[in-house]
Order: structure tokens, then C-alpha cells, then sequence
């Protein structure tokens, strides 16, 4: 008799799983979104941006409804905290099913090591900064997305408008910050000068640590070298404080100087005019896209209300992330009849789609990587703000700049051959 009743608890437990995956599909009471960015330390320059614009996004979200009816809850995680924090606050959130998705990371390293456990744990996980375009390069990802573009064409973006600008340039110097995401920025805009102009030399490589107060030894080298350019992607409060020292030191006049993180800190240092600056992907908010555009014109001035200042890249790297994963709830709920979708679901709405967002469209491969414009210019002042914007701008197209899915990028770059550049858009062509 005992045995029979364990067979009958047995078939009812069996019966209760097998109601799992219809239970799953009712629509919850709320929607979590784990969040990942830096909210504290001097990477929270850059971090915070990204948290003021999902604290906006989905403020408007839940205005009109939540994602498909379903209120939007947001749980910050602070990457401040280390790998190991973040990794541990990603599977405490994975566990509870009503946080469907993770909306993670801005660190390089952190993306690296959360993706194993995204494919592990099947959590679709969309990469909103995440830029090191080792993240998805062995194309087998099934539940890591990355819609804003990555290094390879952000820098090859760089020497590009760089040849165009000044093709006589001969010497470049380097300082970017000492981590993964230097060094691969440097590699990458190293390979394209060699490719697209042999002749070019490297005359310095800094890597001063992440955190430095104090750049004057650096700039110091830089200025007795007098390179025709000096490259940086330092960000954050690393940037600031660079361009805070070497401003006075004159090397904005004696060197055409590249900052490839320079939009985040127009409104916050003066910058000369004529300084090399981009958004690492399309989202500059006073682009000519971007201002046709109501829905982003109403965001930049909302923003501006709320935090005092206008968004910055970051900003519409978060607000267009945001956008994609309710693009992939719609189509999932449109693909299943209306059902509420399952993390699979939702993870296959994103594989190939193609979304409208604020500031462009950004098109995701079969790896999973986004194919986003890239916007690259110079300093000028504007007629309107008490800042720098960004003029004599050009629009790369997103594919133009990429390899093939199953291409080695490094290698795909040595073989640009110098009639590339003539292939592309000028500078100033967009308008």
C-alpha cells in the first residue's frame, strides 16, 4: 500500500511539473529587469548616465502600460562591487522567474564573465555597453545579445575619419587605459592605420592604470614627442581628469588629438574645437537622425529636466537596449499567440531582428551581435549651448565596418586595402 501511494504522490508531482510551462506563460504581476552598471566609483561617470536613462525609459514605460500590459520593475546592481559580487547578484536574480531578463553589463570583463552563466542558466542576457568584441566571437551564443555595436568597428571608425581628415599624418601616439578594453582599442585602431596606411608610425603606447589622479608624466611624454595624433579611450573620470591636465600643457595645440569616449564629458570640460570625438555607436541625440525623431527629441529634453543635463552615449546605449527588449517581448507575444513568453521565447524574438530606436537601427546578426552606425566628428561650438557639440559629422553604415559573423576581426582588418577609406563617406556628409 505504501508503495502504491508513493506512486500516486509521484504521478501528481509529475502532473504539477508538467503544468510548469503553461503556469510560466500567465502574464506576472510585474516585470523584473536586472540592471547591471557602475552607480559608484569613478567608473559611475559613465555608469550613471546609463542608470539615469533606465530610470527614465521605464518611468515612460510603466506611464503607458509596462511591456505588454506588464509593469516594469527594475533591480540595480552596482559592478563597483567586483566580478564575483556581480556574478553572485546575476544568479540570485536569474532564480526568481519573474526577472526574465538581464540587461547586463557596461564592463567588458564583467559581460565576459556573466556570459558562460547566461548560456548555463538560459537567461536571456542583452549586453547594453559591453563593447570587447571578444564577447561573442566564437558565434555559438544562444542567449547573449549585444545591440550596440562592438570595438572593431568603433576604432576602425576612428582611423578612417582620421586618414580622411588629415592623410599626410605620419606619427601617433597612444595612451588609453591599462585593461582589456585599451589594449583591444589600440590594437584595433593600430591594425587599420597599418592596414589603410602603412607608413604611419606608432611613436608611444601609454597604459597609465584605471583610477590614475595624475597624468602629468604621461603628457609630459606626449608633449616632447609632439606626435602629429594622440589616440585615447580613456572614459569616465580617467578622461576628465586627462583632459582637465592636458589642456593647459597645450597638447590640444600641438597634436590632433582623438578621444574616442569625448562626447560623455562636453558639458562637463571645455574642449578646444577640432578634437576627434564620437559616440561609439549612433547614439548622439543631436544627430541629424536623431532630431527628426519626436520620441527622441522628448527623451533628450526629459532627461535634461530630470538630471540637469543632456544624455550622453551612454544614455542612448541604455534607452536603446531598453527599446530592443521590448521589441523582443512584442514579437514573442505576437510569434505565441499572445501568451506570456518564456525566457526561450523571448531569446529567439531577439535572434535576427531588426529595431527601430532612438537614434537609428540596429540590426542583430546570427551571432548575435549588433550591426549599429557609427558617428564620428570634431569639436565645434554651437550657437544654442554653453558646450561643445559635435560637427563636420559622418554616418558609417553598420555592416560596412564588420567582418563577416565567422571572420577573425583582426585578420578581416589587415586586409583593408588604402582605397577602402575612398569607398565610405566623408567627413561632414552627414547633415
Amino acid at each position: 500500500m505504501k508503495f502504491k501511494v508513493g506512486l500516486t504522490a509521484l504521478a501528481f508531482a509529475a502532473g504539477l511539473a508538467s503544468m510548469v510551462p503553461a503556469a510560466a506563460q500567465e502574464k506576472p504581476s510585474s516585470l523584473g529587469l536586472g540592471i547591471f552598471t557602475f552607480t559608484s566609483g569613478p567608473a559611475a561617470a559613465y555608469g550613471m548616465p546609463g542608470k539615469n536613462a533606465a530610470d527614465l525609459m521605464i518611468d515612460d514605460f510603466n506611464a503607458k502600460g509596462g511591456i505588454e500590459g506588464v509593469p516594469v520593475k527594475p533591480i540595480y546592481v552596482d559592478e563597483a562591487q567586483g566580478a564575483q559580487g556581480v556574478i553572485a547578484e546575476y544568479r540570485r536574480l536569474a532564480g526568481d522567474p519573474k526577472n526574465q531578463v538581464m540587461v547586463a553589463a557596461l564592463s567588458s570583463a564583467n559581460c565576459l564573465a556573466l556570459a558562460p552563466i547566461a548560456e548555463q542558466l538560459q537567461v536571456p542576457t542583452v549586453g547594453w555597453n559591453c563593447d570587447t568584441h571578444q564577447l561573442l566571437i566564437d558565434g555559438k551564443s544562444k542567449y547573449v545579445f549585444r545591440p550596440n555595436g562592438n570595438t572593431i568597428p568603433e576604432f576602425i571608425a576612428y582611423a578612417i575619419y582620421l586618414l580622411d581628415r588629415k592623410p599626410d599624418v605620419k606619427t601617433v601616439a597612444i595612451i588609453n587605459p591599462d585593461y582589456a578594453f585599451g589594449h583591444d582599442g589600440a590594437n584595433i585602431f593600430k591594425a587599420a592605420l597599418k592596414a589603410l596606411k602603412p607608413d604611419i608610425q606608432i611613436v608611444a603606447e601609454l597604459y597609465p592604470k584605471m583610477g590614475s589622479p595624475n597624468y602629468q608624466t604621461e603628457i609630459s611624454r606626449l608633449a616632447t614627442m609632439h606626435p602629429d595624433v594622440v589616440f585615447s579611450n580613456l572614459w569616465g573620470a580617467d578622461l576628465e581628469n586627462f583632459v582637465r591636465q592636458a589642456t593647459p600643457r597645450g597638447l590640444f595645440t600641438s597634436s590632433q588629438v582623438i578621444l574616442a569616449l569625448g562626447e560623455t564629458i562636453l558639458q562637463r570640460v571645455p574642449l578646444p574645437d577640432g578634437v576627434i570625438v564620437g559616440v561609439l555607436g549612433d547614439g548622439w541625440w543631436m544627430s541629424p537622425d536623431a532630431k527628426a525623431n519626436a520620441e527622441t527629441a522628448k527623451f533628450a529634453e526629459d532627461y535634461k529636466a530630470r538630471f540637469g543635463e543632456y544624455p550622453v552615449f551612454p544614455s542612448i546605449k541604455m534607452a536603446n537596449a531598453l527599446i530592443y527588449v521590448k521589441a523582443a517581448y512584442k514579437a514573442a507575444m505576437q510569434k505565441n499567440g499572445g501568451k506570456w513568453p518564456t525566457r526561450a521565447e523571448i531569446a529567439d524574438a531577439m535572434k535576427g531582428s531588426t529595431v527601430a530606436t532612438l537614434t537609428g537601427t540596429t540590426h542583430t546578426r546570427a551571432d548575435n551581435d549588433g550591426l549599429v552606425d557609427q558617428i564620428v566628428g570634431v569639436t565645434v561650438k554651437s550657437p544654442d549651448k554653453p558646450f561643445p557639440v559635435i560637427g563636420d559629422m559622418v554616418r558609417y553604415k553598420g555592416d560596412s565596418l564588420m567582418p563577416k559573423a565567422d571572420q577573425d576581426p583582426i585578420a578581416w582588418i589587415s586586409t583593408l586595402k588604402p582605397e577602402f577609406v575612398k569607398t565610405l563617406p566623408k567627413p561632414g556628409s552627414y547633415k
